[in-house]
Parts: C-alpha cells; sequence; structure tokens
C-alpha cells in the first residue's frame, strides 16, 4: 500500500512553496527579472481544457503514484487525466467512463431515498417555515461545499476518494489517511446496515410480519450482495436510475394518498381523546407555521440533523468524479440534483404534514396514511431504493479496499478469477458486517445518528471548509489574505463559517445524539439483539 512509508516528495513540495512565497514576499508585484521562477511557479498549475483551475497544495501521494505522473514534484507537462484514460484504453474493465448524466444518476439514487419520508416529521417539529428555509439552506451550503470539494479533484485528478483528499489535506500524514480509511468504512457500513433493516421493515409489513425479522433481514443482505456485484458506477448507474425513478413514484404516491383519503391513520374527531397507549391526541390534524411550545432543544436538534444528514453526502463525490470521462461536467450533475432534492422534499415534506399535522406524524411518513393499502403501494414502489442505496455505499467501500489490493495489477481492469473471487469477498464481507451490526446493535437508529454527527461533520463540512483555505493559500502565497478582494473576504468568511457548522455538528449533534440513545433506554424504547419481532410500519 506504501502508505507508511516517508514521502521525500512532499518536503520537497513544501520546500519548493516556501521558497516561492519568500520570492513573492521579496517582490510582492512581481516584477522579479527571474523568468525561471515564473516558470517554476506555473508548473504546479492545474489546467483542464484551456482553463486553469489552480495550483496543487501536495505532491501525488506515494500509493496513488501508480502512474508515470513526471516530475513528483512539479508534475510538470504531465495530464493526469488523460494519462487515466490512456491506460485503460485496452483494459476490458475501464472505470474512468461515467458521463455527468450517469453521475446524476447515482446522484440522484444517493439522495431521492427513502429518507425524504422523514421530512414531514422534521417539519412538524421544526414548524413548517423553519423547516422549509432550513431544507433551501443545507441544501445551498451542501451545494457549495461540493463545488469545493470538485474543484479540489480538478486540480488533484489522481485522488480515487474522499480519504486521500484526507490525507492531502492535512499534510500528507499517514495517520490521517488511516483516520479516515476508519470513518469511511464504517459510515458506510452503517448505513448498509441500515438498509437491512428498514428492507427487513417493508417486508414485515408488506407481509403483515409472516416471518421471523432475521429471516428478512439475510434476505435483503443477499440481494443486496448481488446487486452490488457490477464493478463500475457506469454499470451501477443503470440500476440507479431505475431506483430514483421509483423513489419519485413512491413519495409522489405517498403525498396524493395523504391528501385523497379521509383521516390519516390513528385519527379521532374528538380533540379531548388521548389514546392511552401511543398518547396520540385526537381532533383535527394541527399544523403550525412555527415550533410548537415545549419543543425541547434535543428534539429540534434531532429534526435539524434529520433534515441535513439526508442533504450530506458529499463522502461518496470523489469516488463519482474519479471515474467520470469529463469531471468538468460533474457541476451539470450537482445542480440538476440540487434542484430537484429542494423541490421533492420541500413539496412532498409540507404536503404529507399538512394533511397528517403534528398529532399523527410517524416516520417515515408511511405510517401515516391511515388506508392500509395506500401504506402498502406507496411503500413498495420504495424498494428498488431499499436495496439500491445500500448497494452503492457497498461498492464505493468495495473499490476502495480493492483498488488498494490489486493496484498496478491486470486484476483491477480485467475479467480473472482471482480478481472476480476477491471483488465478490469483500462485498460479502461488508454485508455480513452490516448485517450484523444491525441485528447486534439494539438502538441502531439512534447509534446512526451518532456515527452521522461524529463523521458528517468532517466529510460534510470540516474537510471542504479546510480545502478551501488550502487552495487559495497554494494560488496566493503568503500574502493571499491581504490581497483579498471584497467577495474574497466574503468568500473565506463564508468558509470559516462552515467549519463552524461543522464543529457545531460535531458537539452538539453528538450531544442530541447520545441524549437520544439515554431517552430511548429510559422509555424502553430499545429492542432486543437478533430479534425476531416485527419492525413493520
Amino acid at each position: 500500500m506504501a502508505l507508511g512509508q516517508k514521502d521525500e516528495s512532499y518536503a520537497a513540495f513544501q520546500n519548493q512553496n516556501n521558497i516561492k512565497d519568500k520570492d513573492n514576499a521579496l517582490d510582492p508585484k512581481g516584477d522579479s527579472s527571474n523568468n525561471g521562477d515564473l516558470e517554476s511557479d506555473n508548473t504546479k498549475r492545474r489546467t483542464v481544457g484551456d482553463k486553469t483551475v489552480g495550483n496543487r497544495i501536495a505532491p501525488v501521494l506515494p500509493h496513488l503514484k501508480g502512474y508515470d505522473f513526471g516530475d513528483d514534484i512539479s508534475i510538470a507537462g504531465s495530464d493526469i487525466l488523460g494519462k487515466q484514460i490512456e491506460l485503460e484504453a485496452d483494459s476490458a474493465i475501464q472505470y474512468r467512463t461515467c458521463s455527468w448524466q450517469k453521475t446524476a444518476a447515482l446522484l440522484f439514487s444517493e439522495y431521492i431515498c427513502l429518507a425524504i419520508m422523514s421530512f414531514p416529521w422534521s417539519y412538524h417539529i421544526l414548524g413548517l417555515v423553519p423547516g422549509l428555509i432550513l431544507t433551501v439552506l443545507v441544501a445551498a451550503v451542501v451545494l457549495y461545499t461540493s463545488l469545493v470539494l470538485w474543484r479540489f479533484c480538478l486540480i488533484h485528478p489522481e485522488v480515487r476518494d474522499v480519504c486521500d483528499i484526507g490525507q492531502m489535506l492535512f499534510w500528507g500524514k499517514t495517520w490521517v489517511w488511516y483516520a479516515t480509511a476508519v470513518m469511511f468504512l464504517l459510515n458506510n457500513c452503517f448505513i448498509q446496515g441500515l438498509h437491512v433493516l428498514v428492507t427487513a421493515k417493508y417486508l414485515n409489513t408488506i407481509t403483515n410480519h409472516s416471518q421471523c425479522t432475521i429471516v428478512f433481514s439475510v434476505i435483503a443482505a443477499v440481494i443486496s450482495w448481488f446487486c452490488s456485484l457490477p464493478r463500475t458506477f457506469s454499470a451501477l448507474s443503470r440500476l440507479a436510475t431505475v431506483s430514483a425513478f421509483f423513489t419519485f413514484i413512491s413519495v409522489l404516491l405517498a403525498a396524493i394518498f395523504a391528501g385523497i383519503e379521509a383521516h390519516p391513520a390513528g385519527y379521532n374527531p374528538d380533540p379531548n381523546f388521548v389514546d392511552p397507549v401511543t398518547g396520540i391526541q385526537g381532533g383535527e390534524p394541527i399544523v403550525t407555521a412555527t415550533p410548537v411550545a415545549g419543543t425541547t432543544f434535543v428534539l429540534g436538534m434531532s429534526a435539524f440533523l434529520n433534515i441535513s444528514y439526508t442533504f450530506i453526502g458529499q463522502i461518496t463525490l470523489p469516488s463519482f468524479i474519479a471515474e467520470m470521462k469529463n469531471p468538468r461536467d460533474f457541476p451539470k450533475a450537482l445542480w440538476v440534483v440540487t434542484i430537484a432534492e429542494v423541490i421533492v422534499f420541500g413539496c412532498v415534506g409540507a404536503v404529507i404534514y399538512a394533511f397528517t399535522g403534528n398529532q399523527y406524524m410517524t416516520s417515515p411518513a408511511f405510517g401515516s396514511l391511515g388506508n392500509d393499502v395506500y401504506k402498502k403501494i406507496s411503500f413498495s414502489f420504495m424498494i428498488p431504493t431499499l436495496i439500491f442505496l445500500g448497494v452503492l455505499y457497498a461498492s464505493v467501500s468495495a473499490r476502495f479496499i480493492f483498488f488498494r489490493i490489486f493496484e498496478g495489477t491486470r486484476h483491477k481492469s480485467n475479467h480473472t478469477v482471482l480478481g472476480w473471487s476477491v471483488w465478490g469477498g469483500i462485498l460479502a464481507g461488508t454485508w455480513l458486517v452490516a448485517f450484523i451490526i444491525a441485528e447486534v446493535i439494539p438502538f441502531f437508529s439512534d447509534l446512526l445518528s451518532l456515527m452521522s454527527s461524529l463523521f458528517d461533520s468532517f466529510f460534510g463540512f470540516i474537510f471542504w471548509g479546510v480545502a478551501y483555505i488550502r487552495m487559495k493559500r497554494a494560488d496566493g502565497g503568503v500574502q493571499w489574505i491581504r490581497e483579498q478582494s471584497l467577495m474574497g473576504c466574503l468568500e473565506l468568511g463564508l468558509n470559516v463559517f462552515i467549519l463552524m457548522i461543522g464543529l457545531f455538528f460535531l458537539g452538539a449533534g453528538t450531544y442530541t445524539s447520545v441524549q437520544s440513545i439515554i431517552d430511548s433506554y429510559a422509555a424502553g424504547a430499545v429492542s432486543g439483539v437478533f430479534t425476531c419481532a416485527s419492525n413493520g410500519v
């Protein structure tokens, strides 16, 4: 893997930067007649087509030097992206094959998912107006940070995943790569485990708990493993398109059914009635524009985090960009998906909340549908995404491990028995871990929120605030802050704010998740280990 070896080229790269900075400090107007120094500065600038995108912040990492990139320090005169495509030209399995449309399909499948059906619950906690405002604001911040990430990948096209980026951002430290890798794999396995549980929840709902829940979980894991087998994102994009389409139909039907049915589940016309089992108050559905009196910080924060975690998905973006034929087209996919997210999330969340109200709300909102047929029909259209989203994260994890095992060998890009055996074995391992985690941890949903608070604070915010500052530093030298325009200062302030948001998620989000676990135990809502009990809606 070559991660542990000392990277002398990194020190040389830093020394070259320091020399340039000293020269710039002595000659701030750039009037030096030393043409050699000016040429040296330009050798580190990455150009894509005819557009300059910025200076590298670091040399190619040791474990990514499987290609002939030229000079280790300046990477002068080499087109890394072109070299990658050229070396894959005669391979049976080609990775750099995704168009922006296929990448958009992958993004749609990642974001247009079951989590949409938790937005009505968030709106009933936060109030409709703050909920919709936060939906737009979170989408805007994630869009901006994703564009920062994209620019970083253009400047450093050899990076293959967020772990490579993490090591480069924090000065090439090997321990950062390993720490990021642990967070990366745990995050993905927990998301896989969530989809094992949710698929079992669907099967319990549609069959009226005809089998032990563990049996349904095993079925979900096996089907997901089989669907994970395609080796490239280009191949998976076909499944992604189907997944996103059926999810849209599912949430659209749920919103329509919520509007046309007479009453939501659990409805009682008497406003003084209180269900002795659920505690639900009767009366017509109550919809509020602002949070109701008595809403606790933990509850409000949980609703806000629920919205945020649905949008935060930057952990997979470097992997997607690494398989695009033309990474410059990535913003097209990003803008299309972000606009669709805001419209679908906001409309579906608002419509279902408006017809369900505060008293009868469940998460996911399928459980709020009073007509059992409506519930099963709309939930059934969610089947592809219940399977595919876990498949997508399994594939991202598997290629992360697979590439590090077979980098530089024929097994990576050709159909070999060993290559396919190891690929299938890695996927089986991730799904086995996901199944065990989902079944063994009795407070899985709360633990998933805890892991999201710990990991998404870095992958959603902190990494990209640091990336912006480091790229600006690489472009502007030691005096870059002094030479900022008004817009430059405002953008710097925005990225400092993004760093603060990440720290807020890390602190307040972690506290909220831990408190939720404590509250679940206190309320007796923690399930057993490997239980056969139904978890249907």
